[in-house]
């Protein structure tokens, strides 16, 4: 008989990390369900950590590394349960995490897309509640507007969501020509084919690892060729044009940072400035040497504990 779930978890050098995220899924209250871990080219000693497991839901495929996308795809191929639940090598479950997607399943099964509540690990000992543009209580709900309500942190998350198998390869499946973005651009076609269920409770944990990405130019292009995928669909879709929009605004400054001023002019001038909130305006208004001084206050501010966004 089939699980329920089959999590799936694409592992590229993550020695360090793997073994507690491993053992909070084997830890889930909710027992039906399979582990798919995608071994996609590790170099270290990730697969040796395996190794040393025994439970027999656990099945490890090995592949030259080719990225994330290629690595999802390839688990959930081969994966056996009605849902998928999706999961990186370094966040961590609570053992509620299955359980609280099995009622959100249950509560909406014409959803799409099931996603549960979670927190982020800025730094260690340093730990913030995602913040999400819509209201919310304690129960299971569809979310109205879902690219409006998404423009603070995402409201799907790769290691806090679950799918229907069958509507993941109807939708597409995980773009493999993106080497960053590629769950982002997941969630927009889910958002574009169906109804977003939530459950507020708080499941997750994400490890958030933001090394030079400002400055990194192949990954900076590898975000325009995901924008630059929507221009049809947000001519009908406000929604989408200002979450879309504000993924310009992002992606603009990182074109700065990185001396590529063309490009963040050309972004810049696909923007509708009202999609944008004043404090967005401000900074992208701001010269690189201004840029980095705020990205150093930011830094210096999470190592006091304080988070700061442009998005509030």
């Amino acid at each position: 008989m089939s699980p329920f779930f089959s999590v799936v978890i694409p592992l590229y050098n993550k020695e360090s990390y793997i073994s507690k995220t491993l053992n909070t899924v084997l830890n889930q209250s909710f027992k039906d369900f399979e582990v798919i871990i995608v071994n996609d080219g590790s170099t270290d000693q990730s697969v040796s950590v395996i190794d040393t497991y025994t439970d027999k839901r656990i099945k490890l495929i090995h592949q030259t590394n080719q990225g994330v996308s290629v690595a999802r795809n390839t688990a959930i191929t081969a994966s056996t349960g009605m849902y998928i639940a999706t999961l990186d090598a370094d966040d961590i479950w609570k053992p509620n995490h299955l359980e609280a997607l099995k009622k959100c399943i249950d509560t909406f099964k014409n959803a799409v897309l099931f996603c549960n509540n979670y927190e982020i690990k800025r730094r260690d000992g340093f730990v913030t509640k995602a913040k999400f543009n819509f209201e919310y209580h304690s129960d299971c709900l569809l979310v109205d507007n879902f690219f409006e309500a998404n423009i603070i942190n995402y409201i799907p998350h790769s290691s806090s969501v679950a799918f229907k198998k069958d509507t993941f390869f109807k939708i597409g499946a995980y773009n493999t020509k993106l080497r960053t973005g590629q769950d982002i651009d997941l969630w927009i076609r889910f958002g574009l084919h169906g109804a977003i269920a939530f459950n507020p409770v708080v499941t997750m944990l994400y490890n958030f690892f933001d090394p030079n990405s400002l400055s990194n130019s192949k990954l900076n292009d590898n975000r325009l060729l995901l924008i630059s995928q929507y221009t049809t669909e947000e001519q009908t879709n406000p929604s989408l044009k200002r979450y879309m929009d504000i993924k310009r605004y992002a992606l603009a400054i990182r074109y700065k940072f990185n001396n590529e001023d063309k490009k963040a002019t050309f972004l810049i001038n696909e923007i509708n400035v009202n999609n944008l909130n004043f404090k967005q305006r401000l900074i992208l208004n701001c010269p690189k040497t201004l840029l980095i001084k705020l990205k150093q206050f930011q830094e210096f501010l999470i190592k006091k504990n304080i988070y700061l966004s442009a998005f509030r």
